[in-house]
């Protein structure tokens, strides 16, 4: 729904980015400099107009003339200058309501593009961590499967879910997990390229798509996200996560492609439940000795 929203209002703006209309205004400015500009030249030449009417006679001693042809030139002169004032005023009056309609467009444009943004962040974001959400993550994991097959370069997928956030919540509340969740996404944000996409694709879990990324590499990642405590109210909570991944096999859809690193998440946390199931055993074992 905010999708289609975001949509709509992206269609219904206008052709023009509050760029372009800067641009218009700059040039708005540069066409008044200019009409000031030609208000100077027009002065000088009518000056010039009336000094070649009266110099002649003027120099050849006719007073009469020069004063019969100074009157006549200063009466076209006033004239000619109330003209091109009641023009430059009328001009100065249309600029003034172009660059205020201008400047409203400008506001306007901003106000659409800010609702437009605040849209597509509850769109395309997950709301608590910042990360994109579920269905931004697989529109991504589509793409790069796409340019991964048209390219032939490797591409990963990693999943990831938080072990012990049940756990949080019983002993802290919910308002703990919740920064919990908010610390893991912060410290995904950092661990990952720029060209890599992290999301919460659930209530604890977590998918990354790594383009351009060999097996090998991935552990680097993992690496940066272990070892990660968050303080809470006094306390300190460690945070704890399996994680699975898998390099894409061309041929496979993104849903088997997401299954089979859900396979391997899960064989993750599979193996850390056996870990602790005979870490009990061996502690049983001991204390019966004891």
């Amino acid at each position: 729904m905010a999708q289609a929203t975001a949509s709509a209002l992206t269609s219904a703006q206008p052709n023009v980015t509050a760029a372009q209309i800067s641009a218009d205004l700059r040039r708005m400015d540069r066409r008044q400099w200019w009409l000031w500009s030609a208000a100077c030249t027009i002065m000088l030449l009518l000056t010039i107009g009336v000094a070649s009417f009266v110099f002649p006679s003027l120099w050849r001693g006719d007073v009469s003339g020069s004063s019969f042809g100074l009157g006549q030139a200063v009466r076209g002169l006033v004239g000619m200058v109330l003209l091109f004032n009641c023009y430059t005023v009328y001009q100065q009056v249309v600029l003034n309501r172009l660059r205020q309609q201008m400047s409203q467009q400008i506001q306007s444009l901003a106000n659409v593009e800010n609702l437009a943004t605040e849209i597509y962040k509850l769109a395309a974001l997950d709301q608590l961590t910042g990360l994109y959400n579920r269905r931004s993550a697989e529109k991504r994991l589509e793409e790069e499967i796409s340019r991964a097959i048209r390219h032939a370069r490797p591409l990963n997928l990693l999943l990831m879910d938080i072990d012990n956030l049940k756990e949080i919540n019983d002993a802290h509340g919910h308002a703990a997990g919740d920064v919990v969740l908010m610390a893991f996404g912060e410290r995904l944000r950092r661990a990952i390229r720029g060209s890599d996409q992290g999301s919460r694709i659930g209530g604890d879990e977590f998918m990354v798509v790594l383009p351009e990324c060999p097996s090998g590499q991935v552990q680097h990642v993992i690496n940066r996200l272990r070892t990660l405590t968050v303080e809470y109210e006094g306390a300190t909570i460690k945070v704890n996560f399996s994680a699975g991944w898998k390099d894409y096999h061309p041929g496979e859809t993104a849903l088997e492609f997401i299954r089979r690193v859900d396979d391997a998440l899960f064989a993750d946390k599979r193996g850390k439940c056996e870990d602790l199931d005979l870490q009990a055993v061996d502690k049983t074992a001991r204390r019966d000795r004891a």
